[in-house]
């Protein structure tokens, strides 16, 4: 991150966030470098929700801590991601801005986080009870008296009983620790919500419930960006789906025509639907690159049915789409019959 924070103007179309280029470099030791995140674009407009789905590994938890500047001492950044002003603050650059400005007036505030691993961001020594007033205290106008009960609501919120408000993280099943952070992630109202596997631990119900309670925080116009392997849960609340894969986004497109029809248009998004139980139940053949070993072209070429000397390059996206043998929306309507 930057030393100083860097204002910007608004982005684009009124969008909450606007992310263009962002890329995520590791430098590990021996001067090798571990692409973890490359050349990632996209918007999110008030009141809408993106899925980000993907496997493990591709990228996606980096991207989200690229995001709030959580991203260890050896990783580099290139890129923008710029949040939108509110009335009493300006745009911002989330990727140059300085850790000051980003831990006194972003997290929480500007831009709320539901993390992949919540037990590591409880406070092991106090109860939930107590991070939550505190959270209630620092980003509302709650009164002292009235803490108490704010704190039940938010608890009540995410699904958290509010008889285990009193326990410590250590005395929390994962389930619980996940509702737990799902709790303190809600209480800023924040215009941008980045939840990171929120239903990792919860059984069907509960993912049921978070998602539509993410998705009411999303509603009154903020945004709400949701990385998950849970393609139901993105099915349920997604407004759009961004593919990523090997750090790349690959595809990105409307939810409705994702899991609808025409469905998805990149081979390596099909394979994820068609690897689901409840579709084909076809897992795809091999495993992903390691990112710090990717090849000059297409990352998916190894693993893809289609893949053509034309693969040997990396493909440039079209439509949404990454892949050299997808036609462009252009295309696809020129090879469709005449009316009769």
């Amino acid at each position: 991150m930057g030393a100083d924070a860097v204002t910007t103007a608004d982005p684009p179309s009124g969008a909450v966030l606007s992310v263009r280029g962002l890329s995520v470099r590791f430098r590990m030791r021996g001067g090798r470098h571990v692409a973890a995140v490359t050349d990632a674009s996209f918007d999110l407009a008030p009141g809408e929700c993106l899925a980000l789905v993907g496997e493990s590994g591709c990228g996606k938890s980096v991207l989200a801590s690229a995001l709030l500047g959580l991203l260890p001492g050896n990783a580099r950044t290139a890129g923008s991601a710029r949040l939108a002003g509110t009335a009493a603050q300006p745009a911002i650059d989330l990727l140059t801005a300085s850790e000051r400005e980003l831990a006194r007036c972003v997290r929480g505030r500007r831009a709320g986080l539901v993390p992949q691993s919540p037990a590591a961001h409880l406070t092991p020594v106090r109860t939930v009870r107590a991070q939550l007033e505190e959270t209630v205290r620092e980003l509302t106008d709650v009164s002292r008296h009235e803490l108490r009960s704010a704190a039940e609501g938010a608890a009540e919120r995410a699904a958290f009983p509010v008889d285990h408000l009193d326990r410590y993280p250590h005395q929390l099943s994962g389930g619980l620790a996940q509702r737990a952070a799902t709790a303190l992630a809600l209480v800023g109202e924040a215009p941008l919500l980045i939840a990171d596997e929120p239903t990792t631990g919860l059984d069907r119900d509960l993912v049921d419930r978070t998602v539509d309670e993410l998705r009411r925080h999303a509603a009154d116009g903020r945004a709400l960006l949701m990385i998950t392997h849970d393609l139901a849960a993105a099915e349920r609340i997604a407004d759009r789906v961004a593919v990523m894969y090997a750090g790349r986004i690959v595809e990105l497109g409307a939810a409705a025509d994702f899991f609808g029809a025409p469905g998805p248009r990149h081979p390596y998004a099909r394979g994820l639907l068609d690897a689901l139980p409840e579709r084909a139940f076809n897992p795809i053949p091999g495993q992903p690159p390691e990112l710090g070993a990717l090849p000059d072209g297409c990352a998916f070429a190894a693993r893809c049915p289609h893949a053509t000397a034309a693969c040997e390059a990396v493909p440039e996206p079209i439509d949404g789409v990454s892949c050299h043998h997808v036609p462009t929306d252009a295309q696809a309507r020129a090879q469709e019959p005449a009316d009769a």
